[in-house]
């Protein structure tokens, strides 16, 4: 009986315990979030030592809090510098400037070609219809409208010839050239050391000296088109002062006289092939572009001329049409070919060529070679603006120094670029 009891007990509490159980996993579970903690840096390595397996791979800091204070860093940027970034700034923005304004003036010339020819070919064309047994108002309507066209053709081609767009458009190529490379040297001065004031100084210089090469505006500062001589284009600004006399003893960098006769050498070479070469194809160029300039609106002018008299005999409508297609072959001749770009080209070279010597002249005057290396360098840099390797610029100084001493003149230009 007591056992009975006893199991009885047990079957009931068991009963019980189950039916608690059921009710508490019918009842919904609410969803739990978890929210991310900030982990501190001292945890944070803790916990990839342990990850890993290793206790002591990544030192631990003991005064690492998330509260602690940096020390402000102070700024290493001198004032020569922030002097030198400002000129970089503007030197940039000049880059963009003659970009786009080349790329304007390169537009002029096109489209200025092309109109005047097609004007000029319309005007020839009117002339000879009207010369074909037009009479009464017909006649008057194509003579009158030749004669418009022609005048019209002289006025935009007289602007054209002054201006010349071809030139131009090259200059602006040239000054965003030499902006850019002004731009790399500011760079470069920048990465390798601390600038002072004599670089801020020389960049600004630089700066101006190109502004005032390559002007932007075309009223009252444009480039004279056509001088009465020929000159070399000039970018850079005139060294002053008297330069100190270089020593011609070996220092201790172990640089010798080699390298100045060497330079001197090559110096002559520049002056007696490279630019008198370029000096005389810049003068023929601006002798055949003047002849040009003056050429077309002289011919559109005499076939105006003649289409005003069409119809009071044959030989006013032969001028205008002959003049008129004589005036579209000479246009077309000097702004379809570029000659006043050519001529421009020719001006640069005889320019870089001239910077070349001044710069060779002035380099043996002023530097002393401190270093072996100062003398390497210059050598390497001479040689990569002529084109040449280190032992080309050697031989053509050898081939120099051997036309002297037989009185034969070498056949070989210093430059192998242009």
């Amino acid at each position: 009986m007591a056992s009975l009891q006893a199991s009885s007990f047990l079957f009931s509490s068991s009963c019980s315990c189950s039916t608690r159980i059921n009710a508490a996993v019918s009842v919904p579970k609410l969803p739990r979030f978890r929210l991310p903690v900030p982990r501190t840096p001292l945890r944070f390595v803790e916990e990839l030592n342990l990850r890993d397996g290793f206790t002591s791979t990544v030192p631990l800091l003991e005064n690492t809090r998330p509260d602690h204070q940096c020390e402000p860093i102070e700024s290493k940027t001198t004032a020569a510098a922030a002097k030198l970034y400002a000129i970089l700034e503007a030197v940039s923005d000049r880059v963009e400037m003659h970009k786009n304004i080349g790329e304007q003036r390169d537009n002029w010339n096109k489209l200025l070609l092309n109109s005047i020819n097609m004007i000029t070919l319309t005007a020839a064309t009117m002339a000879g219809v009207a010369s074909a047994g037009t009479v009464g108002a017909p006649l008057l309507a194509l003579k009158l409208s030749s004669t418009l066209l022609f005048s019209a053709a002289t006025g935009m081609l007289l602007i054209m010839n002054k201006i010349q767009p071809s030139q131009l458009a090259e200059e602006q190529r040239n000054a965003t050239r030499l902006f850019k490379q002004l731009y790399s040297h500011i760079r470069t001065t920048l990465a390798l050391r601390d600038p002072t004031a004599l670089d801020v100084k020389d960049a600004m210089e630089k700066t101006l000296a190109l502004d005032k090469a390559y002007p932007l505006p075309l009223l009252g500062k444009m480039i004279e088109k056509f001088p009465e001589n020929f000159e070399p284009a000039v970018w850079w600004p005139k060294t002053q002062g008297s330069p100190r006399k270089q020593r011609k003893t070996q220092g201790k960098n172990g640089c010798s006289g080699d390298l100045e006769e060497e330079m001197r050498e090559v110096i002559e070479v520049i002056k007696r092939k490279d630019s008198e070469d370029y000096m005389r194809l810049g003068n023929l160029a601006l002798k055949v572009n003047k002849i040009l300039a003056i050429s077309g609106p002289l011919l559109t002018g005499i076939a105006a001329a003649g289409s005003a008299f069409v119809g009071h005999g044959s030989w006013a409508a032969i001028v205008a049409v002959t003049a008129g297609a004589l005036a579209s072959t000479v246009n077309t001749f000097e702004h379809g070919g570029q000659i006043g770009m050519v001529v421009e080209m020719y001006r640069n070279c005889a320019g870089f060529f001239t910077l070349m010597e001044e710069s060779i002249e002035t380099s043996i005057q002023q530097r002393d070679f401190e270093k072996s290396e100062d003398g390497e360098m210059f050598e390497m840099n001479v040689a990569l603006k002529l084109g040449r390797s280190l032992s080309q610029l050697r031989d053509l100084a050898r081939k120099s120094s051997s036309s002297h001493l037989d009185g034969s003149t070498i056949d070989e230009f210093a430059s192998k670029l242009f």
